[in-house]
């Protein structure tokens, strides 16, 4: 395939999400909370994020952190969210969920996709902690899902490239596999060359300087937000592969 791999962007914030346009990004994955794998993010978020962005803008779907077992209470929150995200016009958005054998949960990926209609559908990072990441890879290319993301059951995506290759392999075209994960612009190309993704997923964030008073500063907790410099350092990364 020609062309440089694509960029997505987590955003975790509606700040994240601009500075990922402005540096060259293809796509945001908007999400809130992270540091607890990434959550759905608020109404006011996602409704000034549709009107500020002008690249594809997918949404996380994801009621909590912890575990992907959900029970119907979730399930519920989940399906009006993505109806949500159709409403507001949105590109996308990012789902999944896992039974208790760690197998995909059809019924409840299949009744958010189909609540998806004409949006796109990224399966998230369960595959990482499924019961078996080929079975939920087929799992995800039978419920029509454009990509996955994984980290090949890793901590970093570098270290999973072997599985991440294995399941670009095994996908033979029919959905995208995009790597994520400690993705940075030191270590894209090489993660793109060992795995053969052709879509790569960060954050790229850096520590935000403090708006606080000088006397309050000690006191003010850290802010990570996406850094425009960092997503220009990973754009320019991948175009060199082009």
């Amino acid at each position: 395939m020609s062309g440089a791999p694509r960029l997505e962007i987590a955003a975790g914030s509606l700040a994240s999400a601009l500075a990922a346009q402005e540096g060259g990004a293809d796509r945001v994955e908007l999400c809130e909370n992270l540091g607890e794998g990434g959550c759905t993010p608020s109404h006011g978020t996602l409704c000034v994020a549709r009107d500020r962005l002008r690249i594809p803008l997918y949404v996380l779907v994801r009621p909590r952190g912890g575990d992907f077992v959900y029970d119907d209470g979730e399930r519920e929150v989940m399906l009006r969210d993505v109806e949500h995200c159709v409403r507001l016009g949105c590109d996308g958005v990012v789902i999944g969920a896992l039974d208790a054998h760690g197998e995909v949960d059809v019924p409840t990926c299949a009744a958010l996709r189909a609540a998806a209609g004409p949006l796109g559908v990224t399966f998230h990072r369960a595959i990482d902690v499924a019961a078996d990441a080929a079975r939920a890879l087929e799992a995800a290319i039978a419920l029509g899902c454009e990509r996955v993301l994984t980290s090949g059951a890793q901590p970093d995506a570098l270290a999973g490239a072997g599985t991440i290759g294995a399941l670009v392999a095994q996908a033979r075209g029919r959905i995208a596999v995009m790597a994520g994960a400690g993705v940075t612009a030191a270590n894209a190309a090489d993660l793109v060359r060992r795995s053969g993704v052709r879509e790569v997923h960060a954050s790229a964030r850096a520590v935000r300087p403090t708006q606080a008073p000088a006397r309050l500063a000690g006191l003010a907790p850290t802010v990570l937000q996406t850094d425009v410099a960092q997503v220009r350092a990973l754009r320019q990364a991948l175009d060199a592969l082009a």
